[in-house]
């Protein structure tokens, strides 16, 4: 089955970077865009950003442009997610998700706190 698993979130003081992975089974990872979600406390969980199955089309809430990157490896089953110079408003857990024969698959999620 559909099996998708974060890492790599913990807490960074602001202006720091953290580097998110969501390793994927169970589906033919290169034929599905993926992405990548936040949810903060009391908040609706939101998108952050989208990678298409290849890699050439990417997409960024504007919250969020030119702080983070996604990327993939097909090789690794992996997608990433770079975060450079995070505010305290990053703090969230994010998610990873792929949408395959329309369902949605979510990872456990992987906790990011921005503080000093």
């Amino acid at each position: 089955q559909v099996q998708l698993v974060e890492s790599g979130g913990g807490l960074v003081q602001p202006g720091g970077s953290l580097r998110l992975s969501c390793a994927a089974s169970g589906f033919t990872f290169s034929m599905y865009a993926m992405r990548w979600y936040r949810q903060a406390p009391g908040k609706e969980r939101e998108l952050v950003a989208a990678i298409s199955s290849g890699g050439g089309n990417r997409n960024y809430a504007d919250s969020v442009k030119g702080g983070f990157t996604i990327s993939r490896d097909n090789a690794k089953n992996t997608v990433y997610l770079q975060m450079n110079s995070l505010k305290p408003e990053a703090t969230a857990v994010y998610f990873c998700n792929v949408v395959r024969r329309s369902s949605d698959y979510w990872g456990q999620g992987t906790q990011v706190t921005v503080s000093s």
